[in-house]
């Protein structure tokens, strides 16, 4: 996978951002690239819903794992509550993301 160095001047990027560098590195106008994101992040949270797994060779894999429920106390009150089953999305980095995120960044 080819990484494409975005220069980022922030503590965390977001969705502007990420919008910001796809336009400045397709030559796409904001709007198309806004577009395209949109599909990208919907298509990836459907295929979660479903129950499918998310694969991007090289970046990382998200899937849905399922919580079983648990009893939990309320930390004000101390009183035991029972907590419920629940799924959530977890994501697993790739070898190369990770990597490249242990190299140390040439200045």
């Amino acid at each position: 996978m080819n990484f494409i160095y975005y220069e980022f001047k922030g503590e965390a990027m977001n969705k502007s951002d990420l919008i910001e560098a796809l336009s400045n590195d397709t030559g796409l106008p904001i709007g198309k690239a806004e577009e395209v994101m949109k599909t990208v992040f919907n298509t990836m949270a459907n295929a979660l819903a479903n129950g499918d797994r998310v694969e991007i060779r090289g970046f990382g894999s998200f899937k849905v794992k399922h919580y079983d429920g648990y009893a939990g106390r309320n930390p004000k009150t101390g009183k035991p509550i029972k907590i419920k089953a629940k799924k959530l999305p977890v994501f697993k980095c790739g070898r190369e993301l990770k990597e490249r995120a242990d190299t140390p960044r040439k200045e």
